[in-house]
């Protein structure tokens, strides 16, 4: 029954590959489909590794696609593994034109890099960063987030991307190309998911830490992105200045908290950003007070502080630096961080969430420039 077949085929066009997010058709992952006379319909899907993590879900989204055409009686899925050689057509393909191991973020990418920088730790970097990636994929765009705080990762747990042991998930591996996991529709790498336990040191030299961000911005397969994140570690120091030599495209976020010995330092990140070339596009303040029942604010932390950042980083430049938000303290934000439940999606009514997602409204709507791209085209 060729019409029927060929129907099915076009419902296993809506079926998404997890991990590469693209449908299992464009991946060929669909083998023959035979339908018979009564409409039983075999499907033949190739996973591109033995011990795919996705097999199950892929399965079952194949046969309820497929129980879904008007016609057919029956479903049976058969499951095979691709080749050497198709494994090597799919990463090809994957790559459009890009070489192995080759930077997909450069000053010709239409994706917008956000560096997350701080002048000090603790000032809550990776709980907004977490955030605000899931925030701007609940508005549709393609987002990803490359943990760099290699010594102190914590993105993976923040999106609750580890098992109740703490581990996070090994990416998959498709030939040399690895596939990052997707949490809340996020793709995410983190050095958390190459070590061997959560509580595993990390205790690398520059060029070390040099290695793994190249590694993450060209062996990792995150696709299309419309925005991609980068959680750094604090401070001014190697990853920074890698950061700055391998994307000097990306624009930095610089987080903060209210009180004035906070922003002295916070100011450094941005200073040091500007050094190589990026451009501050705004400045977040974080544990900006505690809201009470009154409707008073208790200010822990002082007050002023990501005001007064923006004004020095604003100063001789020909745009000034925004103040994007000033987050207020929040318990149910920190109990999100620690249960991998982002406050944005389980409480978006909390002062907090309500903060960090104008931050996401405002990124969301600046768009991807064709200013001063390269589009790959040429007159004949």
């Amino acid at each position: 029954m060729p019409d029927l077949a060929a129907a099915i085929g076009r419902a296993l066009g809506g079926v998404l590959d997890p991990e590469i997010r693209k449908p299992i058709t464009e991946l060929d992952m669909v083998g023959d489909v035979v339908v018979d006379a009564a409409g039983n319909a075999t499907v033949g899907v190739k996973l591109t590794i033995v011990g795919c993590p996705a097999a199950d879900t892929i399965e079952r989204d194949v046969r309820a696609a497929t129980a879904a055409v008007p016609g057919v009686t029956g479903v049976e899925v058969e499951v095979s593994v691709m080749s050497r050689d198709e494994r090597r057509a799919l990463t090809e393909k994957l790559r459009g034109g890009r070489a192995a191991r080759a930077q997909q973020f450069g000053p010709d990418s239409l994706t917008t890099v956000y560096a997350v920088t701080s002048g000090k730790g603790g000032v809550g970097k990776s709980t907004l960063t977490a955030n605000l990636a899931v925030a701007l994929a609940e508005r549709g765009l393609r987002v990803g987030i490359v943990d760099a705080d290699v010594h102190g990762f914590s993105i993976p747990g923040i999106l609750g991307l580890v098992d109740e042991n703490g581990n996070a998930p090994r990416p998959t591996r498709v030939d040399d190309m690895i596939l990052p996991p997707v949490a809340y529709g996020v793709k995410v790498v983190s050095i958390g998911m190459f070590v061997d336990s959560p509580s595993a040191a990390v205790a690398w030299r520059g060029p070390m830490l040099h290695r793994t961000i190249q590694q993450f911005l060209g062996d990792v397969f995150f696709g299309d992105l419309d925005i991609l994140l980068l959680d750094l570690p604090p401070g001014t120091g190697d990853v920074a200045i890698s950061v700055g030599q391998l994307l000097p495209n990306a624009e930095v976020l610089v987080v903060t908290t209210p009180q004035p010995a906070a922003a002295d330092v916070a100011e450094r990140s941005g200073v040091v950003a500007r050094q190589t070339g990026q451009r501050v596009a705004g400045v977040i303040e974080n544990m900006a007070g505690l809201p009470q029942p009154d409707g008073s604010m208790l200010e822990l932390f002082g007050s002023g502080g990501g005001a007064e950042v923006a004004r020095r980083l604003s100063a001789g430049q020909d745009s000034p630096v925004p103040l994007l938000a000033s987050v207020p303290l929040s318990i149910a934000l920190r109990a999100g961080g620690d249960a991998g439940a982002p406050i944005v999606v389980t409480d978006p009514a909390d002062p907090a969430a309500a903060a960090i997602r104008s931050i996401a409204d405002h990124l969301a709507t600046r768009g991807r420039g064709l200013s001063g791209r390269k589009l790959g085209l040429s007159v004949s």
